[in-house]
């Protein structure tokens, strides 16, 4: 089945998934789109997130990607509100509530940005398969791995008071695609018992089912600076982006 695989986020969370995808499938063909020329994804309104991502999609399809992947839990909320774009889009909260499901945790916490948190989605999805989560907004952690920040006693000290409250949970779930880049330092401030979740295994999962080629090359592209990505990925999740186009959309 011919075709290529675009993964849209906001900044380079999605970039965890890209690099599992690489190591686990091969060298399926990646469109990976950095929306960071727009407002962050968790500050606009829903009308607006769901017409940028529409606009978005459309962009990605002229340019000949057939399945989408959307790497960023807040814009992952919208995606029930989408048009019909006649190609599959997948975000990452379904597939992340399935995997905490199969792991059947006696406490559940997860930490993401402010969007995801507020929305409820997760409560509710988890409530469903009647486990209950006890969530902290971790806002600030993916604001410093954006600028490529895994190392600093400012991400320490900020990840230490999100997880006080969680540091005794049998697990607790990633619910931002940023959060993978700091998993070591994050498992010295738990419980050792304590399982991270990252809903990246499943969206490997999602690819390897779509029969994608394993040839055609990556192409990463942004709105915002290209300099930026490049520098962020390599520092955040050790990828070496050769090039990054900057377009507008």
């Amino acid at each position: 089945m011919a075709g290529r695989l675009g993964i849209i986020d906001w900044g380079i969370g999605g970039v965890s998934i890209y690099k599992l995808i690489k190591e686990q499938i091969g060298d399926v063909p990646v469109t990976y789109l950095s929306d960071t020329g727009a407002t962050p994804y968790g500050k606009m309104s829903r009308p607006e997130l769901t017409a940028r991502l529409d606009s978005v999609i459309e962009y990605l399809k002229g340019r000949g990607v057939t399945h989408i992947i959307i790497g960023c839990n807040a814009a992952s909320t919208a995606i029930p509100h989408l048009a019909d774009h006649a190609i599959p889009v997948d975000g990452v909260i379904v597939p992340a509530t399935k995997m905490a499901a199969k792991l059947k945790p006696t406490k559940l916490g997860l930490i993401g940005g402010r969007r995801t948190v507020v929305s409820g989605v997760y409560r509710r999805l988890l409530k469903a398969q009647n486990i209950e989560v006890k969530q902290r907004i971790a806002q600030p952690l993916s604001a410093l791995i954006e600028s490529g920040d895994v190392v600093s006693e400012t991400l320490r000290g900020e990840a230490k008071r999100i997880l006080a409250p969680l540091k005794n949970c049998s697990h607790i779930l990633l619910a931002c695609t940023h959060y993978p880049a700091i998993t070591p330092l994050l498992r010295q401030l738990v419980s050792p018992q304590t399982i991270f979740i990252d809903p990246a295994a499943e969206m490997v999962e999602i690819v390897r089912s779509a029969g994608m080629p394993l040839s055609g090359g990556d192409t990463f592209l942004t709105t915002g600076n290209a300099q930026m990505i490049r520098s962020s990925a390599q520092k955040a999740f050790g990828v070496a982006i050769a090039s990054a186009e900057s377009i507008s959309i």
